[in-house]
């Protein structure tokens, strides 16, 4: 089976390329590398430098393809309050066109990347596929509006799908297969990592004196191989099954220190933070849960404890 990753350059992309690569699947990607890295890429893929946003290089990505699995987006969720227009162009306008792509060429079978930034506040915990969708940011909006297309799509077109709902990747390939850097990380690991290896002097935490047990942030966290495995087993599924909107979770939760502490104690390295004030718009907790996902899937996170979490990523950034 043929199937199309764009994004698949990134650092989602490429952890899921490689789980599509070891389940014996023939895999194109397709990335204009804004956020990806050309050495990421699985050898046994074939790589087109491109993007959804081109007509051509649509036409030439899906060639032959049966199925395609979505990630190419911006996802900086500050950034997307500021320019909202790049957003627009890039996640929506970006994935109508692969969308009308498709269904050009008849291929019915896509699987998205979606957010979990769906949900907005938290009105209750663990979060689950049937809370409010009320977004607090332009990227968690164009996710869902994503996601409304799709399944219109899905009705007027005969589109099969489904929306993988997540927070906070974190991770690298246990076995060290994949070592590129995100380009500007905006999230929490990365960032304590570029401390731990001297690649930043010291980084910001936000606020200490919210309602959890040490006032920091808490936040669940998702193995990335992890993720790859669930977008496979999505892409199997909607072979049988129309359509599946389902969050990809531990049911687990950590802080912000609670990270900090187990990075300097695997690491052994002093991560220095300066506390800052809040943000606006973070929430104390927000955690999800899998229950369906095991349902639906057979998928329950293997490698996302926070143990693994760090000592995979310290293996990237100790290089």
């Amino acid at each position: 089976m043929k199937v199309l990753v764009t994004g698949g350059a990134g650092y989602i992309g490429s952890h899921t390329v490689l789980e599509l690569c070891e389940y014996g699947y023939d895999v194109v990607v397709l990335d204009d590398l804004s956020l990806g890295d050309r050495n990421a890429v699985d050898d046994r893929a074939t790589f087109i430098h491109g993007s959804t946003l081109n007509t051509a290089d649509l036409a030439k990505g899906l060639d032959g393809v049966s199925a395609v699995i979505h990630l190419a987006a911006f996802k900086a969720a500050g950034d997307s309050m500021i320019d909202p227009g790049k957003y627009t162009y890039n996640n929506i306008t970006g994935t109508l066109q692969l969308l009308d792509a498709m269904a050009e060429r008849e291929i019915n079978q896509f699987v998205f990347s979606s957010t979990a930034a769906v949900y907005g506040y938290p009105e209750y915990l663990p979060l689950d596929e049937n809370h409010p969708l009320k977004p607090i940011n332009y990227y968690g909006f164009t996710k869902l509006e994503i996601e409304r297309f799709l399944k219109w799509y899905g009705d007027l077109k005969g589109l099969k799908f489904a929306a993988l709902r997540y927070f906070n990747a974190a991770g690298y390939d246990p076995k060290v297969r994949l070592t590129s850097l995100e380009k500007n990380p905006n999230n929490l690991l990365p960032i304590v990592m570029e401390v731990a290896s001297g690649m930043r002097e010291k980084m910001q935490v936000f606020g200490n004196d919210y309602d959890t047990h040490d006032g920091t942030g808490v936040r669940d966290y998702i193995h990335v191989s992890d993720l790859a495995t669930a977008h496979v087993k999505a892409l199997k599924y909607i072979q049988d099954h129309n359509e599946l909107t389902v969050n990809l979770a531990t049911g687990e939760s950590h802080s912000v220190m609670d990270v900090i502490h187990m990075a300097e104690s695997i690491t052994g390295q002093k991560i220095v933070y300066d506390l800052v004030d809040r943000r606006v718009g973070d929430p104390a907790k927000l955690y999800a849960h899998s229950t369906f996902a095991l349902d639906a899937l057979n998928w329950k996170a293997v490698h996302s404890d926070l143990t693994s979490l760090i000592e995979t990523t310290w293996q990237v950034y100790n290089k």
